[in-house]
């Protein structure tokens, strides 16, 4: 029997400096890249939850919410908001660390990810323990995220149909 876990377990934090190599011809941040670090912090937080390997099966709600610039600091931090049976839902917010320690969020995604056996087929993954009424209100959240995922792979099985 597959064990719950806490989501405090697999919180994961991940620290960057904007360097000339991520930055576009507007002297921001390229998005990819930020997108690349989020994903990583996703596959992080998921891998620590589940125990095993992990594939990215979809990318929701990327919110641009404000630029970082070169010798910015940005601070991503991810955790599991939601699991199924093989997924997890795992949010990653990242901010602008101000060198005064004040944190601007910039943005927020909230990944699906998979957990894979040694086969590379989907594998169960443990259930989550909530403690706090943050993490309930999250998980009711993610319940509908998830249903309205569900319903959009639908509408989209119809279409190529």
């Amino acid at each position: 029997m597959i064990q719950r876990k806490y989501i405090r377990d697999s919180v994961t934090e991940q620290i960057q400096i904007v360097l000339n190599a991520d930055i576009n011809g507007s002297g921001r941040l390229f998005g990819g890249r930020l997108v690349e670090w989020m994903d990583i912090v996703a596959a992080v937080v998921a891998r620590r939850h589940s125990g095993h390997n992990v594939t990215t099966a979809s990318i929701d709600h990327l919110q641009f919410k404000s630029a970082a610039h070169i010798n910015s600091t940005v601070v991503l931090v991810g955790n599991i908001s939601y699991v199924g049976n093989t997924s997890m839902e795992v949010c990653v917010k990242a901010y602008i660390e101000q060198l005064n320690g004040s944190r601007d969020l910039v943005n927020q995604a909230y990944f699906v990810m998979v957990a894979l056996d040694e086969n590379e087929r989907p594998t169960k993954v443990p259930g989550i323990i909530l403690e706090t009424s943050e993490e309930e209100r999250e998980w009711q959240l993610a319940l509908r995220r998830n249903k309205i995922r569900q319903q959009q792979r639908k509408i989209e099985r119809a279409e190529w149909i």
